[in-house]
């Protein structure tokens, strides 16, 4: 990062330095209102990547933030968002030149993290009367444009979306004094990069900009360089922690038959302490299919991938952090973003592409500071690739052990009981399943209207009868 001449470095070793007592959000000097709505959320001390990013980023100084997946980093720029920006009722409303108009805006690269990120920043100025309005596309633009018409003062938005909303002058940046890029590697390997600069183009050349990416490829650095002024690089890991993955993981890699891969998963989703888990494949068609085969084992089991609409994507969602399910079988791109507490496991029923895919994988676990459990199922075809992923991340793991789902290491690995078969007691099918969990009319776009069979079977022509 020297290339990008940042003003200066902070890394995790500076707040473990001493023997302070550990310290809240007022100690960082948070106003009241919004250390309030945290602790009504139970949420009371920051997490590292927290505690480095407040102090640089309430003062208005340009950030780069680079941190493992799962360490917390919304609210370490959403605090600053929110201490910035005046909601009406508040003071300073009615000296705003253009009250109304976003003063905060978020980028994320899909769906379910804009999702995410706005209910974060809604928890956090709960106590406040600041709008904040997420769009995506998936959904009508109608709701979406009358809540940006009512004013907005802080918009969480995917790059197309929010382009979009741009073009047709329903969305005007020209007022915004914070712009956050999160997840911009992921963004930039979605390619949205030239939709990512349009947007930060069309905002007030004098803004405070924070970018967060779990990487730092040529292309980030390159816009960081662009659009920031001398920066300051904050890294949320100890510089002793070479390690590119969460140490709260633990994880197994099996090399798994593809026709015996359903039988060791069954076995694993009865593990004891499995709580909520998800199950990553490869493509549309393998989630639909392993989802489904898990349904008629018994497992509350629900889907998440690209073929779905939106309103069953978010469906699943909330089932999932509901509990009425507890298995989610999901693509890469449906679940870039998924922030859930208390998913114990993650599995990879297909092998990653690459190691990047591999990090964002797992990180959906072991988060928020707790425990998880990956495992990888390798088949003799992935070899080669997962030799790759092993040596780039260093994990340690070259040679896969051939798994089974007969074989003793299973068990005693995964704390899996004894006897146990390829399918749930039907006593211990307890929750409540994916139908239980009400599916909404979200005004979808890109849906094709099924007719009526009643009305076609009226309107057909009745066939000629020929005689022989």
């Amino acid at each position: 990062m020297s290339e990008l001449q940042p003003s200066s470095t902070i890394n995790e070793s500076s707040i473990h330095s001493t023997n302070e007592p550990e310290r809240t959000f007022a100690d960082f000097g948070v106003s009241e209102p919004i250390v309030a709505a945290l602790s009504d959320a139970g949420i009371t001390h920051p997490f590292p990547i927290q505690a480095l990013t407040l102090p640089v980023a309430l003062k208005g100084a340009d950030i780069i933030g680079q941190a493992k997946t799962g360490t917390g980093k919304t609210l370490g720029f959403g605090i600053p968002m929110l201490e910035k920006v005046i909601g009406p009722d508040e003071d300073g409303w009615d000296h705003l030149s253009h009250p109304g108009l976003p003063q905060g805006i978020v980028v994320v690269p899909t769906r379910e993290l804009a999702k995410q990120v706005a209910h974060d920043l809604r928890t956090a100025s709960a106590k406040r009367t600041v709008r904040i309005v997420d769009v995506y596309g998936g959904r009508a633009y109608e709701p979406q444009v009358e809540s940006l018409k009512k004013g907005a003062e802080i918009v969480v938005g995917t790059p197309g979306r929010l382009i979009d909303l741009m073009r047709h002058h329903t969305l005007n940046l020209s007022h915004v004094g914070t712009v956050v890029l999160d997840e911009a590697d992921e963004m930039l390997d979605l390619g949205f990069l030239e939709d990512v600069e349009t947007i930060i183009s069309a905002t007030p050349a004098h803004r405070h900009t924070m970018l967060f990416s779990a990487t730092m490829p040529a292309q980030v650095i390159a816009m960081a360089r662009r659009y920031m002024r001398r920066p300051t690089h904050i890294r949320a890991q100890d510089p002793a922690d070479e390690s590119t993955t969460v140490d709260a993981v633990s994880q197994f890699v099996y090399r798994c038959h593809e026709l015996n891969k359903i039988e060791v998963l069954a076995r694993i989703l009865q593990a004891r302490g499995r709580g909520l888990t998800i199950v990553f494949t490869q493509t549309k068609r393998m989630a639909a299919n392993v989802a489904h085969d898990l349904k008629t084992r018994g497992f509350a089991t629900g889907a998440l991938h690209g073929d779905l609409g939106q309103g069953a994507r978010e469906q699943a969602l909330r089932a999932f952090r509901h509990g009425k399910i507890d298995v989610l079988v999901a693509t890469d791109v449906a679940a870039r973003g998924i922030d859930v507490e208390n998913v114990t496991h993650v599995i990879n029923y297909q092998c990653p592409e690459d190691e990047k895919t591999y990090i964002h994988r797992i990180g959906r676990t072991a988060r928020a500071g707790h425990h998880g459990t990956a495992v990888t199922f390798v088949d003799w075809e992935d070899l080669p690739r997962w030799s790759v992923i092993n040596k780039q991340l260093d994990l340690g793991m070259p040679d896969p052990v051939e798994t089974y789902h007969t074989s003793d290491h299973l068990y005693t690995d995964l704390d899996i009981p004894q006897g146990v078969t390829g399918k749930l007691p039907k006593e211990r099918r307890t929750r409540a399943g994916l139908a239980a969990e009400a599916i909404e009319d979200l005004g979808e776009t890109g849906k094709r209207r099924k007719r009526n069979r009643s009305t076609r079977s009226k309107t057909r022509r009745p066939r000629k009868r020929i005689r022989k």
